[in-house]
């Protein structure tokens, strides 16, 4: 086991580790190999949104964190809820494999700094009638490969800045975080692992990577839906990502008489709610194949089972499922120590001692959430043998084609979500050099600075236009309802787009349609809420009309992905979608020449021309959105010890088998603050 403190002062020591490629298994020299921020700046605006957006106010103390109005008919307390959100956020128990947390692809910055076993090929690949083509070969390097920064860009030119000059490499690979191994999901024990056909080394099992590269956490609640791809809605229904979209995500909530019934909610700006209840579910992110939040809630043991338990034994009957495997209550964080010193924890610490004195996430639950949704001493019962037809009974029966759960169990989703929401609510950076830069108080940036603030803010430059606004992106909340949720693009045709996602041609469309994708529901809708203008289809899914109206000739471009905020973007590197572009020199190459390095379907963005010293002053000024308090994780962003997989031990051309068929961990600690 290694630690290692993944922080933006540790570039130096990166970019001279990664360099040197080698079979030995080194700890030392494996303990220096990450991405972390070599100099950064994310995407510098695409094309012109619209006319009516003017040179952002930089503060984002003035802009007020989003929040449902009804939030008070779920939560009692916010701050136990935020304590239950930051544990369960870090809490490496509750992915499948007992490792994998949220925190495992957000503990840098909010995003991930690991250079082990992160590329992905381009498994999202299309054909040109949207039929799945998934490319399943790798070109920078094989799994578990260790990435060096002489492999970006992965769209190199012969001269950086002409886009039509020689292309000197090119690969559809992503960098992006490595998760869960392949497996099923039986029960609350680590899922069977399964046959893995594109992350293998020699036929032995990795990690698999996500298919985009992982954006920053940390001031995603100003984000009106989130995904690169959108599908994470503003409207949380408490169940999965997708709000209003899916009419059959239901909970249940106990009446005034103590009866259980099924119940539709709506929480408006919660897409951080919406987002963080999809990759617990994922079987590339952090669970097994098939496994449900109803069973994460077992999976934690909420108490109320014990006492069913204790019913059914003196009946003699048999739990179909519990009894095969009853899992004691597991204590919050039980696996990591958590600092005295934590803002939100420290309270609950045990330090030296792993874990929150807090029992369990039971406890936590009751605590912070009202107890309509957690109370009944009725059962839900599930029945997967009638397409998964839910009653609610006071025991269980002898089928083994139902399963059983409590209120609590059924309705963790609700729980998880909006937990995990108020604890990322709270990650707010609002105090870089740009937050306290003011005609009064210029000296906070430099004259270098200052100029690349003059060209950031040039209208000609477009800059300020997908990136606007205090919270640096288009996609805010305070936009979409200041703007409306479709807008026109400057592109010939001014072709129907969503307010903040954008097609700059990163990438071939092909290699990832983005928010032109559908949402894989029974009832499957396009993600994008302009297509599903277009199609009619808006009011039907959203309860009201669309902004704009499409006409007969109006039309809606695929490959469009959201603008991501710049705020710390200097400690989040790589950058795109795709994750194939590692420094801040390159992105501004790739908007000095005029972006668009995919030539087919996308508008010629103008070219900035910008000359070195031109490029050096806008990559300063983007150093001056980073608030030091995240690249040194003070508070809020301290955090409980965390141990994440640096890839396996071996390279990419030999691992070693754990003797289950998956390549074995090479974890490294990242140590508790307060």
């Amino acid at each position: 086991m290694r630690k290692i403190q993944f922080n933006g002062t540790f570039v130096a020591a990166v970019v001279a580790r990664v360099t040197v490629l080698t079979s030995r298994l080194s700890r030392r020299i494996k303990s220096g190999v990450t991405i972390a921020a070599l100099v950064a700046i994310a995407v510098l605006a695409g094309h012109t949104v619209s006319a009516q957006v003017s040179p952002p106010t930089f503060s984002l103390k003035t802009v007020t964190v989003p929040e449902p109005d009804n939030l008070g008919e779920f939560v009692k307390d916010k701050t136990a809820a935020i304590a239950l959100g930051k544990a369960f956020f870090w809490d490496m128990q509750i992915g499948s494999d007992g490792i994998t947390s949220c925190a495992s692809c957000h503990f840098h910055a909010g995003a991930d700094s690991r250079a082990k076993n992160q590329l992905s090929p381009g498994i999202l690949r299309v054909n040109a009638d949207k039929s799945p083509n998934p490319d399943n070969t790798f070109s920078i390097g094989q799994p578990n490969y260790t990435l060096k920064p002489e492999d970006y860009p992965f769209h190199k030119l012969a001269d950086p800045n002409n886009r039509f000059s020689p292309i000197v490499s090119d690969s559809n690979d992503v960098t992006s975080s490595q998760g869960v191994f392949n497996s099923k999901f039986v029960n609350t024990d680590p899922g069977i692992p399964l046959d893995d056909p594109v992350f293998n080394v020699g036929g032995i099992e990795t990690r698999r990577v996500e298919p985009r590269n992982t954006p920053t956490v940390i001031n995603a609640v100003f984000n009106f839906r989130n995904f690169w791809d959108g599908r994470a809605q503003n409207v949380f229904n408490g169940v999965n990502a997708f709000g209003t979209r899916d009419p059959n995500a239901k909970l249940y909530k106990s009446s005034i008489f103590g009866s259980l019934q099924p119940v539709s909610v709506q929480l408006k700006n919660a897409s951080l709610a919406s987002q963080a209840v999809a990759p617990p579910l994922s079987s590339f992110e952090m669970s097994a194949d098939g496994r449900t939040f109803q069973e994460i809630g077992d999976k934690f043991g909420f108490g109320f089972l014990d006492k069913i338990f204790d019913i059914v034994k003196r009946k003699k009957l048999l739990l179909p499922r519990e009894l095969a495997h009853k899992l004691l209550p597991l204590r919050p964080l039980g696996k990591q120590i958590v600092h005295h010193d934590d803002s939100v924890l420290g309270h609950y610490s045990r330090a030296p001692q792993k874990g929150l004195t807090t029992l369990t996430y039971g406890q936590m639950i009751k605590a912070a959430f009202k107890p309509e949704w957690w109370q009944s001493t009725q059962l839900i019962q599930v029945d997967k043998a009638n397409g998964n037809t839910r009653k609610v009974v006071l025991l269980p029966d002898l089928s083994s084609t139902t399963e059983e759960y409590t209120q609590m169990e059924y309705n963790f989703s609700l729980f998880f979500g909006l937990a995990v929401q108020m604890y990322e609510s709270t990650l707010v950076s609002d105090n870089a050099p740009i937050d306290q830069f003011s005609k009064d108080n210029t000296g906070v940036l430099s004259p270098q600075q200052q100029r690349g603030k003059e060209i950031f803010e040039n209208p000609n430059n477009a800059c300020i236009f997908c990136h606007s606004g205090p919270e640096f992106t288009a996609a805010s909340v305070r936009n979409v309802q200041n703007s409306g949720r479709i807008t026109r693009s400057p592109a010939p045709g001014n072709p129907l787009e969503d307010t903040g996602w954008f097609k700059i041609g990163v990438r071939p469309e092909l290699e990832d349609l983005g928010a032109g994708a559908e949402d894989g529901l029974p009832v499957s809708r396009p993600l994008s809420e302009a297509r599903l203008a277009l199609q009619g289809k808006f009011q039907e899914v959203f309860g009201e009309a669309p902004n704009i109206i499409p006409g007969p000739n109006d039309t809606v471009q695929d490959g469009l992905f959201k603008a991501p905020t710049l705020r710390n973007v200097e400690l989040t590197a790589p950058y795109m979608h795709n994750g194939g572009m590692l420094t801040l020199r390159q992105v501004v190459d790739f908007y000095s020449r005029g972006a668009g390095d995919d030539n087919a379907n996308v508008p010629r963005l103008p070219p900035l021309n910008l000359n070195d010293a031109d490029k050096e002053a806008l990559v300063a000024f983007l150093k001056a959105l980073t608030d030091e308090r995240v690249r040194y994780e003070k508070a809020p962003f301290d955090h409980p010890q965390l141990f994440v997989p640096n890839g396996h031990l071996g390279n990419e051309t030999y691992v070693i088998d754990d003797g289950t068929g998956k390549a074995k961990d090479d974890l490294v600690e990242i140590p508790p603050v307060g």
